[in-house]
C-alpha cells in the first residue's frame, strides 16, 4: 500500500498537467494565435522526437528489430484508416479536424504507457520511482500545451480542448493502478503499446502537422521549423537526460 500511495500521488500530479490550456483562458485571442502557431510546430517535433527517440527506442531493447518496427507501421496504418473513418463520418463541414481526435487517442496511449512506468519504478523503489515521475512531468508540460495547441488549431473550443487534453492526460493514473495490480502480468503488454503509440505519434506529426507549416511564408516558415527542431531537441535532451 506504501507503494500505492506514491503511485496515486505521482500519477494525479502528472494528470493535471492536463489542465496546462487554462492559461489560454486569460489570453487574447489574437495573441493566442501567435502562440498556438508556435506550439503546433514544437509539439510537431516533440511527436517525433517522443516517437523515435522514447517510444520506439524503448520497444527496440524489448522487442526485435522486425517486430518493433512492424508495429509502430501498424500504428502509423490504423491512424491512418481511423483519420480516413473520422474524414467520412464526422468531417462534411470540418468543424473539428480529425487529427485533433487522433492527438487525443495517441496522447491517452501514452500517459497510460507513463501511468505503467511510473507503477514499475515505484514497485522497485520510491527513489527511482521519484526520479522517473520528476522526468516525466518535466516533459509532459511543454508537450501538453502543443498538445492543446493542435486540439485549438483543429476546431476545438478552449473549454472542450481544456477538458478533452485533462481526460486523455488523466489516463496516468489508470495506468498507475494497472501497473500496480498487475505489474508482472501487465509488462509484456506495455512492451506492445509502446512502439503503437509511436506509429501513432509519428503518424499524425508527418500527416497532420508538418503539412500545416507548408502554408507558412516568410520569417513564420523559418520559426516554424526552427521550434520544430527544438521540439526534437527538447525530447532527445530528455532521453539523453533520463539515461544519464
Amino acid at each position: 500500500m506504501h507503494a500505492l500511495f506514491w503511485i496515486l500521488g505521482a500519477t494525479v500530479i502528472d494528470g493535471l498537467l492536463g489542465l496546462s490550456g487554462i492559461f489560454s483562458l486569460f489570453v487574447h485571442d489574437t495573441l493566442l494565435k501567435k502562440i498556438i502557431k508556435t506550439l503546433v510546430a514544437f509539439s510537431a517535433g516533440a511527436l517525433l522526437g517522443g516517437g523515435f527517440f522514447h517510444l520506439l527506442a524503448e520497444s527496440l531493447g524489448k522487442l526485435s528489430i522486425m517486430l518493433s518496427f512492424g508495429i509502430t507501421i501498424l500504428g502509423f496504418l490504423l491512424f491512418f484508416l481511423l483519420e480516413e473513418y473520422l474524414h467520412w463520418h464526422q468531417c462534411e463541414k470540418c468543424d473539428i479536424h480529425p487529427y485533433s481526435y487522433l492527438m487525443i487517442i495517441g496522447d491517452s496511449f501514452h500517459n497510460f504507457i507513463d501511468g505503467l512506468v511510473i507503477a514499475g519504478t515505484f514497485m522497485t523503489s520510491v527513489h527511482l520511482g521519484l526520479i522517473t515521475s520528476l522526468l516525466i512531468i518535466a516533459h509532459e508540460l511543454p508537450q501538453e500545451l502543443g498538445i492543446f495547441a493542435v486540439i485549438v488549431s483543429g476546431g476545438f473550443e478552449k473549454g472542450k480542448a481544456i477538458f478533452y487534453s485533462f481526460v486523455a492526460q488523466i489516463t496516468c493514473v489508470l495506468g498507475g493502478i494497472v501497473g500496480f495490480l498487475f505489474i508482472t502480468k501487465i509488462e509484456v503488454f506495455s512492451t506492445y503499446l509502446l512502439p503503437f503509440a509511436a506509429g501513432g505519434f509519428i503518424y499524425i506529426a508527418a500527416a497532420d502537422l508538418i503539412p500545416g507549416m507548408h502554408k507558412t511564408e516568410g520569417a513564420e516558415k523559418i520559426t516554424s521549423f526552427a521550434w520544430l527542431c527544438l521540439g526534437l531537441l527538447f525530447m532527445l535532451a530528455t532521453k539523453i537526460f533520463f539515461e544519464a
